[in-house]
């Protein structure tokens, strides 16, 4: 026992002597164990890519000042040189799996004050003395971008009728409203704060619903036309918007009347013209519901070039994909308010669609003191927490670097800094604040009937069912052809790793690999795309007569599919079985598509209604059905659920319920279950629920890795 204690005693002396002479290389060691640990699981946001950044030049600046230190003997030199080989190994096995990352390995220095912040903060606690000029990190003066880049201004269009527009009135009406003066240096000011927030939201368990605190119910409705009434849950916001309040992400589930809030919102805070960013699919929903809801204002919808619009109009209603060609007039019309639906659609920052969404908002709060900004969306969160990124740069909450400055008060205010446990609960208040509305049906429609989802395995037992069980059997043996390779190079290299043992390590990296080769062979080959979507055609047969049999019972079916052809076969079925269905699909006019909506709401003769999972799943009212089929599943849980809330929304009387076709014995089985997973992400963030953590990665990922185990476990 003695021997044991004395052993020790030198192993701390040896490690504490090596830190002493290095002390940064075991923080470094300890943050890129954590950029290691968020990339296993998927979850490698802005923040931890500029931690991976700083991470890789800190490496390279210390083993320039180990190399150069002539006070080391050569054995601490290469102790010390092996240590920071260790770290970038991790970095490069880090970035093996997102390739994205291979070129922040190539910055020689910290650029963005974030960046440069990490460094100091991270030298600092290595005791290291820095320069007064190191110490002070101003933020750079944001550069005045254009709303339409050089790329867009060939395609930008001006609309006849505006130029009647603007003729009849050349100059906007003038902000006289005092501008706040320069914001003073506050205490968090030092502090790297989006990855505190994002986790504040990854860990909201026992945190309560993500609801600001909002009025309590008017004793009266004062903002209904004659003839229609809000609900309680809708005339509380409706008092926030009263009270001053000016931005929202409404995350309401969906089916509680965000567009008709968002409506009435505009006419309280008088945000007109306001300008409504909406898929195609929904653009007559918003026209109706705006004059359903303010019969005294007019919406226009703009297509194509715009040649058709009402220039006159309070209300313009734009769909995401024509977006670019009209931004140089939409941004000098004097917007008092922009409303962007479906607002996970802005989520990937490098699509041109949400540039141009950010680029208008950004003009918007220029020119006008306190806009109206709503972010709609039931299903923010598709995959991770930082999904939120794109949303709180439209409102203005933050700029991807850090908090803005009505966000930085309130954190402020907290007296707590990110080394605090209790700042993060005080943090997701913070931003909740800011304007997050979350309403679930059961808390607020406490007469909305209840929603299940009922899973239906049918069997391939034919010749096509038979090749695709054979298909993934063989995907599954090429993975583990890959996996045991590596193991072996990896085996020869450092040794004999446990008998059976699974490196779940080497198994995201071989599933990563095949992901990314199925998503660059699109569809061609074998792979994980074709598969799924062989097994749509080989369910496509049973799914519909499974439809044509239910609605022969209830009168009424919605039938969900994602491909075309799945679509084309069940509407043979139908018309076959003598049954009238009508389509809603992608490749439609508007009118078209609204036509086909109506028919089935309101003809009795029309009994299915054939929809696309992408094109039907959002803004679309189908309540009159109670009965949902989903012949194919969706790779995200949100495209799911989207699909079921067209039927279970505010209206609806009767219990919905949701039929899962699913391929017995197929990897359908294992989608079915990966989406039923992903649904703890939001009743983790935004609901506040205790929910089990689940991992990060896609549902293609997930399902790609459960292949290979299941192979690896065969052999």
């Amino acid at each position: 026992m003695p021997t044991t204690t004395a052993t020790a005693a030198s192993r701390r002396k040896k490690t504490s002597r090596r830190d002493d002479e290095a002390p940064l290389i075991p923080i470094l060691a300890r943050k890129v164990r954590e950029i290691e640990a968020k990339a296993q699981r998927s979850k490698l946001g802005p923040t931890n890519r500029v931690k991976f950044q700083v991470i890789a030049f800190l490496v390279r600046e210390e083993r320039a000042r180990v190399k150069a230190d002539a006070e080391l003997t050569d054995a601490a030199r290469a102790e010390l040189l092996k240590r920071l080989d260790g770290v970038a190994t991790i970095l490069a096995k880090t970035a093996a799996r997102d390739t994205s990352l291979i070129q922040l390995l190539e910055a020689d220095q910290a650029t963005s004050p974030v960046a440069k912040r990490m460094r100091r903060d991270w030298l600092l606690e290595s005791g290291a003395e820095l320069p007064p000029e190191e110490l002070i990190i101003t933020d750079i003066a944001p550069v005045q971008t254009p709303v339409v880049p050089a790329a867009l201004a060939e395609k930008q269009v001006t609309p006849p009728s505006m130029e009647a527009r603007q003729l009849a009135n050349p100059f906007l009406a003038p902000d006289l409203t005092p501008r706040p003066a320069a914001v003073p240096r506050r205490r968090l000011d030092g502090w790297e704060l989006m990855g505190p927030l994002y986790k504040s939201f990854e860990t909201g368990a026992g945190g309560g619903a993500a609801t600001m605190q909002l009025p309590p119910t008017p004793e009266y409705d004062h903002v209904s036309p004659k003839g229609r009434e809000v609900m309680a849950h809708q005339a509380r916001f409706l008092e926030a918007v009263r009270g001053g309040h000016r931005s929202f992400l409404l995350a309401d589930e969906p089916g509680l009347g965000k567009t008709a809030q968002s409506a009435l919102a505009a006419s309280i805070a008088n945000a007109y013209p306001l300008l409504a960013v909406v898929p195609n699919v929904v653009k007559m929903n918003w026209v109706r519901e705006v004059e359903r809801w303010t019969p005294q204002r007019r919406a226009t919808v703009i297509q194509g070039d715009g040649a058709d619009i009402d220039a006159f109009a309070d209300v313009f209603i734009v769909n995401y994909e024509i977006l670019d060609r009209h931004l140089s007039w939409l941004s000098s019309i004097g917007l008092k308010g922009m409303v962007v639906d479906e607002a996970h659609f802005i989520k990937n920052l490098s699509s041109q669609r949400s540039q141009n969404v950010l680029a208008l908002a950004g003009r918007i709060r220029e020119r006008e003191r306190d806009p109206l900004m709503l972010a709609l969306t039931g299903t923010p969160l598709i995959n991770d927490v930082e999904d939120f990124d794109a949303i709180w740069r439209f409102l203005g909450w933050t700029n991807g670097e850090k908090p803005g400055p009505e966000l930085m008060e309130k954190l402020d205010a907290t007296g707590l800094t990110p080394a605090d446990k209790l700042f993060y609960a005080e943090a997701r208040e913070a931003v909740i604040s800011m304007g997050i509305v979350r309403r679930k049906k059961k808390d607020v429609a406490a007469d909305l009937p209840d929603k299940l989802v009922a899973d239906l395995p049918v069997q391939l037992d034919d010749e096509f069912g038979r090749g695709i069980r054979q298909a993934e059997r063989e995907l599954g043996e090429r993975m583990a052809a890959k996996y045991r390779r590596i193991v072996e190079a990896r085996t020869a290299a450092h040794g004999a790793s446990g008998p059976g043992d699974i490196d779940e390590d080497i198994v995201r990296l071989v599933a990563h690999n095949e992901l990314e080769e199925s998503k660059a062979a699109g569809t061609g080959g074998d792979n994980v795309f074709t598969m799924v979507r062989r097994i749509g055609q080989a369910k496509a047969q049973l799914a519909a007569d499974y439809a044509a049999q239910l609605q022969r019972s209830v009168a009424k079916v919605v039938f969900f599919a994602k491909h075309i052809d799945v679509m084309d076969q069940a509407e043979a079925h139908f018309a076959a079985s003598g049954i009238k269905a009508v389509s809603i699909r992608g490749d439609q006019s508007t009118p078209a598509r609204q036509q086909a909506i109506d028919a089935f709401n309101t003809d009795p003769e029309v009994g299915i209604a054939v929809c696309s999972l992408t094109a039907a799943g959002v803004g679309v009212n189908l309540q009159t059905a109670s009965n949902v089929v989903l012949a194919e599943l969706s790779w995200t849980a949100a495209e799911q659920t989207q699909a079921i809330d067209r039927v279970h929304r505010i209206g609806q009387d009767e219990p919905v319920t949701a039929w899962r076709i699913i391929a017995a014995h197929t990897i359908d089985t294992k989608i079915a279950e990966l989406i039923d997973q992903k649904q703890g992400l939001a009743a983790r963030a935004l609901d506040g629920e205790s929910v089990e953590e689940t991992a990060g990665e896609s549902v293609q990922l997930a399902a790609l890795m459960h292949l290979l185990r299941e192979a690896l476990g065969a052999a």
